[in-house]
């Protein structure tokens, strides 16, 4: 069940990041005419960035996380 879970979020995750990398060719390019606009969508921009390396560090976090539990399980069962 937990490695269901897990893989739910990764897949979010990844929804979520391409969301977010749409968003910044959205920012400089207007998405009805296909021009470059002349004052560029700079808040948008910057929020998908920051969004981007939310994703990165937290999956990283997560990914922290689950070697630390799983070392501590395989210390466990080796001290048995």
């Amino acid at each position: 069940m937990a490695l269901q879970r897990h893989t739910l979020m990764e897949k979010t995750l990844l929804v979520v990041l391409g969301v977010l990398m749409i968003g910044i060719p959205i920012a400089f390019i207007s998405p009805t005419t296909g021009e470059l606009r002349e004052q560029p969508f700079i808040p948008l921009f910057y929020a998908s960035i920051g969004g981007i390396i939310a994703v990165i560090i937290y999956s990283g976090y997560k990914g922290k996380k689950e070697r630390q539990k799983a070392n501590r399980e395989r210390r466990r069962k080796f001290k048995k």
